[in-house]
């Protein structure tokens, strides 16, 4: 689903948004779950559909309020725009209302990527069914260069950002330095920027007004701690248990233990993290065989909800080829819902711990600089990540190139697929240029595909 771009930049004053207490519970629910239905696209699509129904359609929460809860969201580990989702119910309803707005907004597409990864391992092999994901790994591509360009709008507003994204891609393409440094290296020049009052790190729309009088932004500590230490049950116990009846050598310990951990680190979301995933479950774990996580993806971009549903087809294989005794496909169903619950229960810990603090926060000069450098790094990771897919979509094969400190992955000139240089082409031709929705370039580069095998047999 493609939204309308959103814009840090100064706008004409909008009405007033609505009291929080004159938004229904049931009103609330019934537009939560209109967003996720239609939340199709990536983050970036999902949060402007966001920002058109809460803030232009519904009145429900100012813009200040809502880029100040984006950029939170975006410095948090794990896919932000759930995570958005989370903190706007939050913000209207309390516990439930961020309960309500996170669940749903992850629920369609977590029973959809179920859903096609039975039909993956049942029909995978199958020749139509590797030229549909042969067309969808190549509009994979294509979809996260257009996030890249639609992120940079709204982050890259003058040479400082752009400096600061530039540095965050040399530092993860080239030196490979971890997510989490490159984002609290970011965050550390914003906030001194944002301190010394540097021009380049001033708010970029207005500063943020009182807003709406909602009671949730003046939630006492001791029950966000409390809250907080629930929901750190609430992950971890599922977890401990697995690791003390399975052992840590057992395929569900293994699940419950790296997606928790990836739950941790995985700033920036979905695109940010896909290739540190992929290489673990592919060279350290051996749960996905080499290009798999490019189908998994093209399924996560076809279905409603986060990018980063996409582990719950990678802890579905990985249960589904080591179901330890229990039927493959049974194996496969409790290792996607594992996955999926310690992907998402970290997300609601974030949520309901943090926002209560920075929402007292609003208006602070050196902390908005700091969010806004965070957003202006990530799109330097998104971008090693289009470059990641890119060689391993279009080439067959690549060869490790190393000078001092630098490592660098080179495509191999004689093996460029041409049809899948094609069909990533005509993709990009038909989002940047005719503005198509990123469904109907999925499904056509998947036909496409498809018809590829039907013609060639």
């Amino acid at each position: 689903m493609r939204g309308k771009a959103i814009s840090t930049g100064a706008t004409a004053p909008a009405p007033a948004p609505a009291p929080a207490a004159a938004v229904g519970f049931g009103e609330a629910l019934r537009v939560w779950i209109r967003i996720a239905c239609l939340s199709f696209g990536g983050p970036a699509g999902q949060i402007a559909l966001m920002h058109r129904i809460l803030v232009d359609e519904k009145r429900w929460i100012d813009e200040a309020r809502f880029l100040h809860a984006l950029n939170f969201c975006m410095l948090l580990p794990g896919p932000e725009a759930q995570q958005l989702a989370t903190y706007i119910g939050w913000l209207l309803h309390g516990t439930k209302g961020g309960l309500a707005a996170g669940i749903l907004f992850v629920l369609p597409g977590a029973v959809s990527i179920l859903a096609l990864s039975l039909v993956y391992v049942a029909y995978g092999d199958a020749g139509l069914v590797a030229g549909l994901f042969f067309g969808l790994k190549a509009a994979v591509l294509a979809v996260v260069l257009e996030a890249v360009q639609r992120i940079s709008r709204r982050a890259l507003r003058n040479g400082a950002m752009r400096a600061i994204a530039a540095f965050a891609f040399v530092a993860i393409f080239l030196l490979h330095v971890p997510f989490p440094a490159i984002v609290f290296g970011a965050a550390l020049v914003g906030w001194l920027g944002g301190r010394l009052d540097h021009p380049a790190f001033a708010p970029g729309g207005a500063e943020a007004p009182a807003g709406p009088d909602i009671a949730q932004a003046r939630a006492g500590s001791l029950e966000a701690f409390r809250l907080g230490a629930i929901l750190l049950l609430v992950w971890l116990l599922p977890v401990a248990a697995l690791l003390a009846l399975l052992g840590p050598g057992d395929t569900f310990t293994a699940i419950g233990l790296f997606f928790s951990k990836m739950a941790v680190v995985s700033f920036g979301g979905a695109y940010a993290v896909l290739a540190y995933v992929a290489q673990q479950a592919v060279e350290h774990y051996g749960w996905l065989r080499p290009g798999e996580m490019l189908n998994g993806l093209g399924l996560a971009e076809t279905t409603p909800g986060p990018l980063i549903m996409v582990t719950q087809f990678v802890g579905f294989l990985a249960a589904f080829r080591d179901p330890g005794g229990l039927n493959p496909y049974l194996a496969g169903i409790l290792g996607s819902l594992l996955t999926t619950w310690v992907t998402f229960a970290p997300c609601f810990l974030w949520i309901f711990l943090g926002a209560p603090f920075v929402e007292r926060l609003r208006g602070n000069r050196a902390l908005a600089a700091a969010l806004a450098a965070i957003t202006a790094a990530i799109v330097g990771v998104i971008l090693n990540l289009a470059v990641w897919f890119g060689l391993h979509v279009l080439f067959r094969e690549l060869r490790v190139a190393r000078l001092g400190p630098f490592a660098l992955d080179l495509p191999v000139p004689g093996s460029l697929d041409p049809a899948a240089l094609l069909l990533a082409l005509a993709a990009g031709l038909a989002l940047f240029r005719f503005k198509l929705g990123v469904v109907p370039v999925l499904v056509g580069c998947a036909a496409a595909g498809a018809l590829r095998v039907l013609l060639a047999g």
